[in-house]
């Protein structure tokens, strides 16, 4: 429906830096990345989704082929698209870690992997919490990237994500949070040692 949709827009008013966004996209097909692709949408996918429910799709609702490109990440950077994660609270509790380990190592509850080949990198993970959310609200010339002019909205993490093995990466912990550079987060010395 969104796909006809979206054509049906494109066709009235014609080609714009629109941005249009689809959420969730749980279980895409890949004609559907394509078309995606073809209308310049860009996914904000809930690739959580894969820790907290996937055994339970793979194994009672849709199937493990179906469950395995649940939030098909993979196919969407395969065509060269961007992509953003959200968390989706309250259903799943506000953990960037979460979602930033779910992203990369698509790791269920039972330690399976939901679709390794919809893995991505570290960096793309990243990316997909801070430059391209950014671009796809129309706010990347204040937020996305720390440069000089845009809003001083960062964390401080315990560990290096890029340093360390992707599965540790959801025993990260945010240290501090600073909006427009003042901290509003930090934890103590004793919450960092759990």
């Amino acid at each position: 429906i969104y796909i006809t949709a979206l054509k049906a827009a494109l066709a009235k008013h014609g080609p714009g830096d629109r941005r249009p966004v689809l959420i969730h996209g749980q279980f895409l097909r890949e004609d559907q990345v394509d078309a995606y692709k073809t209308l310049n949408v860009i996914p904000s996918l809930f690739p959580m989704h894969t820790f907290y429910w996937g055994d339970w799709h793979r194994d009672h609702t849709v199937g493990p082929q179906a469950a395995d490109n649940i939030s098909p990440t993979g196919w969407v950077r395969q065509r060269g698209m961007i992509f953003s994660s959200h968390h989706d609270a309250p259903v799943a509790l506000p953990d960037s870690m979460r979602v930033l380990d779910a992203t990369v190592t698509r790791r269920t509850r039972s330690g399976d992997i939901l679709g390794p080949n919809q893995r991505v990198d570290v960096i793309t993970a990243l990316k997909a919490m801070t430059i391209w959310p950014a671009y796809q609200q129309f706010e990347d010339h204040e937020k996305g990237t720390i440069e000089v002019g845009k809003l001083a909205d960062l964390v401080i993490l315990s560990d290096d994500p890029l340093a360390v093995r992707p599965e540790t990466i959801n025993r990260i912990k945010v240290v501090e949070t600073i909006k427009e550079g003042q901290t509003i987060f930090a934890l103590d010395a004793q919450q960092q040692r759990r």
